[in-house]
């Protein structure tokens, strides 16, 4: 490291984000409920079968049901947003609320958008509602023309369908 400062690169930071949301339970698929959204883990937070609890019974899923998501709401988003790094990620929004996250043809997450205030808008997490992610979601910014994702911090721009 000569003479410039060093700063991770977006997949670095993509894969870290990745990791630390599978770790922590935040991010990822849903429950493969009608809503498009297909799991990470099916129920809970341990893969095939699910979490349960000491009792042996599975454990309730965390965070609220999903909220109905009206197309108004989530028009802004629609379409393709892509990433300026060398992985090529990129997120798509449909017109019913449903989304994804991609990169190298994996999906990094599906699930459902959550309007959170003026262009703001938070991710579902295994079909529920978390309420409290912040960095799991995305700000539309530039009147509507770049897309901040929460998690890394990168910007994404919108290109034609």
């Amino acid at each position: 490291m000569t003479g410039t400062s060093w700063r991770p690169r977006p997949m670095l930071l993509a894969v870290l984000a990745a990791f630390a949301l599978a770790v922590t339970g935040c991010g990822g698929g849903g429950d493969g409920d009608k809503n498009g959204s297909a799991g990470a883990g099916q129920e809970g937070q341990g893969g095939q079968g699910g979490a349960y609890s000491s009792d042996g019974s599975p454990a309730p899923k965390e965070g609220a049901p999903l909220p109905k998501v009206q197309p108004v709401q989530v028009r802004p988003l629609v379409g393709r947003w892509v990433g300026a790094g060398p992985t090529k990620d990129y997120f798509v929004f449909r017109a019913d609320g449903s989304g994804a996250w991609m990169a190298r043809g994996r999906a990094l997450w599906k699930g459902q958008v959550i309007p959170d205030g003026a262009n703001k808008f938070r991710f579902s997490w295994e079909g529920r509602d978390p309420q409290q992610a912040s960095y799991w979601g995305v700000t539309l910014e530039s009147g509507g023309r770049k897309l901040v994702f929460g998690g890394t911090n990168q910007t994404y721009t919108k290109v034609a369908s």
